[in-house]
């Protein structure tokens, strides 16, 4: 049985506090906005808004020239605000913010410029690939004042706040298990480009496959679901189901998080046969079914129902409200929201637990 030792987190967000804060005229401006890396196939978020008018672009950074001369974002962004170094960018387009579609491992590169220039930074989920570079982008982020977000497309689902909602409220009880499913066919077998397979199915520069890719998304609802509780052990198994198209990194995960009164079963895998992101919570009187970003199913006084769960207010609702609100103090991350760093630090340590286990085929334990 491996134990591993985790650092508390403390020294990381006790500075995180104290942004200054700006005039009425400088609030009601659209946030400055740098995108760092083209590589991401969520890039299309950023595309899809950048006529809204909440933010502006002013400076794209990609290392790679085919593909920064090559995108879809050159279509909404003036091609003198493109640049092959990410600390140029920063340095003469000046952004508040910065969101990165590069690898998960960049993310710390990213972090590291970003920074000490006081430049904000939301990643795609996961937060790193491990937890050596969990751990600097987070003393980074402490040190110097920013705020380091991570966005996950299950942050906006109106049923995941619902079933939050209702957990509060003791509508099941106390909550037993929960089980999550995430995944899709493959990335190569729902059309991801060159660009985004390239290190998507890298060891190194994703820090895995399905398990990454998909398992940090249960990681991330169960920490929020039992508002930050510490888990006692991870088990994960990972399997090459298809080690044709992907033999370098797993294509199916099971994660196994046990805490001190129930268990997560995190079921991540790139061999569904349809594109999935549900979740399955029972409590000692009932059960919520979390089925689809709007739809969902509830248990309770022996009888399901499908409530309609409300829509989400803004800025809760959207990744670049949320994000723009943040930066300009305009609302506050809890601790462990589905975005914060105190969640997404133990998003990775799970992962990085889950992959230990089945390296060795043993149960990780976490000190406490």
């Amino acid at each position: 049985m491996k134990r591993v030792r985790l650092f508390s987190l403390s020294f990381f967000i006790c500075a995180l506090a104290g942004i200054s804060v700006l005039s009425q005229a400088q609030q009601n401006q659209p946030l400055r906005l740098g995108v760092a890396g083209l590589s991401h196939g969520h890039l299309g978020e950023v595309i899809r808004r950048a006529d809204r008018g909440d933010f502006v672009i002013v400076g794209v950074a990609e290392k790679n020239e085919q593909l920064r001369n090559a995108n879809k974002l050159r279509d909404k962004v003036d091609a003198s605000l493109f640049y092959a170094d990410l600390e140029e960018m920063l340095d003469k387009a000046k952004p508040e913010a910065v969101i990165v579609y590069e690898s998960i491992y960049d993310h710390l590169r990213v972090v590291e410029a970003c920074a000490p220039r006081g430049v904000h930074v939301m990643v795609e989920k996961p937060l790193a690939v491990n937890t050596e570079h969990a751990d600097r982008m987070a003393e980074l982020a402490g040190k110097h004042r920013i705020h380091l977000l991570t966005n996950y497309e299950t942050t906006w689902y109106n049923t995941n706040h619902e079933a939050h909602r209702l957990i509060d409220e003791g509508a099941i009880g106390d909550i037993t298990r929960i089980n999550v499913y995430d995944g899709h066919q493959g990335p190569f077998e729902i059309g991801c480009g060159k660009e985004f397979t390239d290190w998507l199915t890298d060891p190194v520069l994703n820090g895995g496959g399905a398990v990454i890719d998909f398992g940090c998304y249960g990681a991330n609802l169960a920490t929020w679901l039992l508002k930050g509780e510490k888990p006692k052990s991870v088990y994960g198994a990972l399997k090459r189901q298809k080690p044709d198209k992907y033999p370098k990194v797993d294509d199916d995960a099971t994660i196994i998080v046990e805490y001190p009164s129930l268990t997560v079963q995190i079921m991540a895998s790139w061999n569904w046969p349809m594109n999935r992101k549900d979740m399955h919570i029972y409590g000692s009187k009932g059960y919520i079914y979390q089925d689809t970003p709007t739809k969902m199913r509830v248990y309770t006084n022996r009888k399901e129902t499908t409530p309609e769960p409300p829509a989400l207010n803004t800025p809760y609702n959207d990744a670049f409200y949320y994000l723009k609100a943040v930066v300009r103090n305009e609302i506050q991350v809890e601790p462990y929201d589905l975005s914060s760093l105190e969640n997404n630090l133990w998003v990775v340590r799970i992962l990085e637990a889950a992959v230990k286990s089945a390296e060795n085929g043993k149960i990780i334990y976490f000190d406490d």
